[in-house]
């Protein structure tokens, strides 16, 4: 009877010893294994055997993406603003090793690099530039907190401000003075829409000038170039008169001499002074003329 009271006891104490050599980690965590208090291994997640007695389970590690919230911060800006800061820092275990014996409280150490970083981001910032440029403290502290954390095997994943608040007068402060920036911008945009206005009616008004000037130049210049074929014209038939005296054609001459005469009939007649015009006309005259025309054309039509 006492012997199978022994042997109970033993398969007891085996069965014990086996079942606490047979761990089973669960997803998302790794486990530490120590030996006589020395860390030897790190265990995934899954089912795995260890030497009871000899080894022991160190610390039980969650290598998921973790959030951190870190406490609203008081911060001095460079401009000497009084502002509170929240933030939030996600972090992830990428050594646990390093996790577990690096140092002895992982959160709070994370937590206080976040805050002295957050401070000093901050602190050197003024307020419009810090209220504008979020996304710029968060990249300098996601960089200042990842590589302080490094010996630690952790990585930094995320940091993001929640907010920067602000006292209820410097707010209202704030409000007047983007209110006063709006009506100076609106001031200035009406001032320089104004001024583009009349830079505009003066450039047409110039160019409208130079197109006037172009027109007088080109009108001049077409006129002169009416006076200059008239003037070849009045040449050439003075030439053509002047060699039919030459050669005694006494019927181009009566031509040349009836059509200036009608001229000179059509002058005085088109003239505004002339109400009433008497003059004394010799009928034979006129008709010599007329006549010596005829016959030029006539002799035109011959030759033809």
């Amino acid at each position: 009877m006492m012997f199978e009271s022994v042997l109970i006891l033993l398969v007891a104490v085996a069965a014990a010893l086996v079942y606490s050599g047979v761990k089973i980690v669960p997803q998302g965590q790794n486990w530490t294994v120590e030996r006589f208090g020395r860390y030897t291994t790190t265990l995934p997640s899954g089912l795995h055997f260890i030497i009871p007695i000899v080894d022991r389970i160190g610390r039980k590690l969650s290598v998921m993406e973790s959030v951190l919230d870190v406490p609203p911060q008081n911060v001095i800006s460079k401009d000497n603003v009084s502002i509170v800061a929240d933030c939030v820092t996600f972090y992830q275990i990428v050594e646990p090793q390093k996790a577990a014996y690096q140092i002895d409280n992982l959160e709070l150490g994370i937590q206080n690099l976040t805050i002295t970083n957050l401070r000093s981001v901050l602190g050197g910032m003024e307020l419009d530039h810090m209220l504008s440029n979020r996304q710029e403290i968060n990249s300098k502290l996601l960089a200042e907190v990842d590589m302080a954390t490094q010996p630690w095997g952790v990585k930094i994943t995320r940091v993001e401000i929640r907010d920067l608040m602000m006292s209820d007068e410097l707010q209202e402060a704030m409000n007047l003075q983007m209110t006063a920036e709006r009506k100076r911008r609106a001031i200035v945009t009406e001032a320089e829409g104004k001024k583009r206005s009349e830079i505009l009616l003066a450039e047409g008004e110039k160019e409208a000038e130079i197109l006037r000037a172009q027109g007088e130049r080109e009108a001049a210049f077409l006129e002169a170039e009416a006076r200059e074929r008239r003037a070849e014209a009045e040449a050439k038939s003075t030439e053509v008169v002047s060699k039919a005296i030459k050669e005694g054609d006494i019927a181009a001459i009566q031509y040349f001499l009836g059509t200036e005469y009608i001229k000179a009939l059509e002058g005085i007649g088109a003239s505004e002074n002339s109400k009433l015009v008497l003059m004394p006309l010799e009928a034979s005259g006129v008709a010599g003329s007329i006549a010596g025309i005829a016959q030029v054309l006539q002799q035109n039509l011959d030759k033809k």
